[in-house]
C-alpha cells in the first residue's frame, strides 16, 4: 500500500479541554451514558457516565474518552469550519503508516515488551495493583497509571507522535471490514464493508502486551461510547 497524499497528524490524542471548547462553540450533545467497568471489571453502559465524567478522574491535558464516531467527526468539521483548514480523522491506514513512523518492529520502540512504560500507558503493574488485574498477564513494569494519563507524557515515537500504542483507542474514518482485501491502494479510508462500526486503532490504559502493537485492529459500533477509546485528527493542507 502507499499513502498517495501528503497528511498532518495530531501530535497528541485530542485532550479534554479541546473537546469541551468544540461543546461549548457549537452546543454539541453529546449523550448522557458510557460503556465503563464496573466495580466487578465488567464493562457496561452506564447512565451519567459521559466524556465530562468517564468514572476516573482526568484534568484538562487527558485525552476525551466517552465519545461516538458521529462526536469525533462532528469534532472535525468544526475544527475546519474554525480554522480554515482541511481536517479529517485519519484513515487506518495513514494512522497505521503515522504509528510505525518508518519502523517495521512490532511497536515503534522495538518487539520488546520491557521498555513499554517508557513510551505507552497501558496495562501494567499500577493497573493491576490499582484495579485487581492478573499481574502476570500484564506488562512487568510500571508506568504509573491505572486510568488515562495526560497526553505527552511519554515519550513521543521516532516522527514526534504521543500515544500511538497507548492511553486510548481512536476512531478512524474506515468502515469495518476483517481484512485489508479490497482496501484502497492509495491509503484513503475504506467507506465500504460494515459501515455501522468504524476502525479503531492503537490501544488504550487497559491493553494487554498481545495487542500493543502498531498491526493491531479493532472495530467498535458508532452506536457506543467507551470510556478507553478517543481520537486524534489528520489535515490534509
Amino acid at each position: 500500500m502507499t499513502i498517495a497524499s501528503p497528511f498532518w497528524l495530531g501530535r497528541n490524542a485530542v485532550t479534554r479541554d479541546e473537546f469541551a471548547a468544540f461543546v461549548a462553540a457549537t452546543n454539541h450533545r453529546t449523550g448522557d451514558s458510557c460503556h465503563v467497568p464496573g466495580a466487578d471489571g465488567t464493562w457496561r453502559d452506564v447512565p451519567g457516565r459521559t466524556w465530562r465524567a468517564p468514572g476516573f478522574a482526568q484534568t484538562g491535558r487527558h485525552p476525551v474518552a466517552c465519545v461516538f464516531w458521529d462526536d469525533a467527526m462532528a469534532y472535525v468539521a468544526w475544527l475546519s469550519k474554525t480554522t480554515g483548514k482541511t481536517y479529517h480523522l485519519p484513515s487506518e491506514a495513514e494512522w497505521e503508516y503515522a504509528a510505525r513512523a518508518g519502523t517495521r518492529t512490532a511497536r515503534f520502540w522495538g518487539d520488546g515488551r520491557n521498555e513499554a512504560c517508557r513510551f505507552a500507558n497501558v496495562a501494567d503493574q499500577t493497573g493491576a495493583a490499582t484495579l485487581g488485574w492478573n499481574k502476570a498477564a500484564v506488562f512487568q513494569c510500571t508506568d504509573g497509571h491505572a486510568y488515562t494519563s495526560a497526553v505527552g507524557s511519554f515519550e513521543a515515537n521516532p516522527w514526534g507522535l504521543h500515544d500511538m500504542l497507548d492511553n486510548v483507542f481512536q476512531w478512524t474514518a474506515d468502515c469495518w471490514n476483517g481484512n485489508y482485501l479490497g482496501a484502497p491502494a492509495d491509503g484513503r479510508a475504506r467507506t465500504t464493508g460494515n459501515c455501522a462500526e468504524r476502525v479503531t486503532r492503537g490501544g488504550s490504559w487497559d491493553t494487554l502486551p498481545r495487542i500493543v502493537r502498531a498491526a493491531n485492529r479493532g472495530g467498535g459500533s458508532t452506536a457506543i461510547r467507551n470510556g478507553k477509546r478517543g481520537f486524534r485528527v489528520a489535515r490534509t493542507d
